[in-house]
């Protein structure tokens, strides 16, 4: 039986019909650090301290102070995992989503019922509590709250009427308060926010949390490849071949998933802020994506919480910070973003695209490249120039030939410890803005880094040189058929 993907229901239902890609339990958990505690050792991967591993998904049925709800975690923890849902090879996602990109189908608005409606809570209903309605887990014992990871956050520009979708960190801070996190410079909806303070008027934004992982993925896009004005959702749309589904909010002027099984509907209020730990006092926000828990902000722009709605027994979405599943969820839209920069320069050339786990799926990327003539010598390393234009919060760039598996780590290190000479092939590119959350991009660790997140970024080249391409041919083996010999092999 085929199983296609149109929303988080029929993902799991696709899941469950494949061995080894979803757990589910009905053991009673706390959302309170137990829950990412569980799955740490179950399937977290990515940059979490060892032990741990990537594995299976997991869907908790029995969360501890929310009734009916269930918390899934790591539907995006493995890169095949992610090839099964999107419906493409793990080693031509990049390729899949850099073709979406460029043939986009626009989002439908729609009237009527919609699945994320089935349940309506009102911030004006008597005992009115987001942090009971909604079960946000905390990552560790030290978060600053309750914490929402894979929130589909969607506002439109107050001048132009554009609207974009993005993730964000969003901490659970009162009965109706929300703080949100932007990285500086990073994300349109910054932007749009910016805009309607200086008006001296809220933002109307949709929260939208358990949705198709299409959309999910590709929310993960950044400028340049979707600039200002670009709405992701298209390139969602292209690779399921119709636009997603939006339904109008009930409480403000925006619209949100229609098949969402949790949408948060608020605004941006100008000029509030507060402490991200204002209820902890812990000095920490979350675990990250590189790996160590991010300091607190000492204050974030608030959203004010009108409605929360839902679909019938909801499935919240989370993920660990550090997880593979941030990996994959930034790192193949950086991927994607990364072959159409360079395709563009010298098509051909670049033949794929990894962003490794050990980067968080941000900071470090392998580019597997084709010298097919003795002219194409230096252009491995003008693609890896351009692979920092195609995302700015790339730190190092790995280049290897074409007989290199750009997606075997064991692979590219053999390639760099047999073809790289440290004195020729690394390219240091100081005084470079990457991104705040590396704790090394900053003054106290290099008197080149003039201000907190400013790295030294590299160029790593570990190709042969082409004149040189015949004293480096790998032992050639005998390409055979093994399954006479040994039946088992996939």
């Amino acid at each position: 039986m085929k199983h296609t993907v149109t929303d988080l229901r029929s993902a799991l239902e696709l899941l469950r019909s494949i061995p080894g890609q979803l757990i589910e339990t009905d053991i009673p958990v706390d959302p309170h650090a137990e829950l990412a505690g569980v799955y740490r050792h179950v399937g977290a991967g990515g940059t979490v301290k060892r032990p741990t591993k990537t594995g299976p998904a997991m869907l908790f049925n029995t969360i501890n102070g929310h009734e009916d709800a269930r918390v899934l975690i790591g539907l995006l923890s493995s890169r095949q995992r992610a090839g099964l849902l999107l419906g493409e090879k793990p080693d031509r996602l990049g390729h899949l989503l850099n073709h979406a990109v460029e043939n986009p189908i626009a989002p439908v608005k729609t009237d009527g019922d919609a699945p994320c409606q089935e349940v309506v809570y009102r911030a004006t209903d008597p005992g009115f509590d987001i942090r009971k309605l909604v079960p946000a887990p905390t990552n560790t014992p030290e978060d600053a709250g309750p914490y929402i990871t894979v929130g589909m956050c969607y506002a439109s520009d107050p001048e132009t009427g554009d609207s974009d979708i993005t993730i964000h960190r969003l901490c659970l801070q009162s009965k109706d308060e929300i703080t949100m996190y932007f990285t500086p410079g990073a994300r349109h909806l910054g932007v749009f926010r910016e805009k309607a303070e200086a008006a001296g008027k809220p933002l109307p934004i949709s929260l939208s949390i358990g949705v198709d992982p299409a959309i999910e993925i590709t929310s993960c896009f950044e400028p340049p490849t979707t600039p200002l004005g670009y709405n992701e959702l298209g390139v969602a749309g292209a690779i399921r071949g119709e636009g997603v589904r939006l339904a109008k909010c009930l409480t403000i002027d925006e619209y949100c998933i229609a098949n969402a099984e949790y949408v948060i509907e608020g605004e941006l209020l100008p000029g509030k802020r507060l402490p991200e730990d204002i209820n902890t006092k812990t000095g920490k926000a979350m675990p990250e994506f590189p790996g160590y828990t991010g300091p607190a902000n000492p204050e974030l722009p608030v959203i004010k919480v009108k409605a929360v709605t839902t679909r019938k027994n909801p499935i919240m979405r989370t993920c660990i910070g550090p997880s593979e599943e941030h990996v994959i969820m930034a790192g193949i839209p950086t991927e994607a973003s990364i072959m159409a920069m360079v395709n563009k320069a010298m098509p051909g050339r670049l033949l794929n695209v990894y962003c490794p786990s050990f980067g968080g799926g941000k900071f470090a990327a392998v580019l597997q490249f084709k010298k097919s003539v003795p002219s194409d010598e230096g252009r491995q390393r003008q693609a890896a120039l351009l692979a920092f234009s195609a995302f700015s919060e790339l730190k190092h760039v790995y280049i290897v030939d074409e007989d290199v598996d750009c997606f075997d780590i064991s692979d590219v290190m053999w390639a760099m410890t047999t073809r790289f000479q440290a004195d020729v092939d690394l390219i240091p590119i100081p005084g470079v803005r990457c991104h705040p959350l590396d704790p090394s991009n900053d003054p106290l660790v290099s008197p080149s880094i003039r201000d907190h997140g400013i790295a030294c970024k590299a160029i790593f080249d570990c190709t042969v040189p082409y004149a040189l391409k015949d004293r480096f041919v790998r032992s050639r083996f005998m390409d055979v058929d093994p399954e006479k010999w040994a039946d088992f092999i996939d």
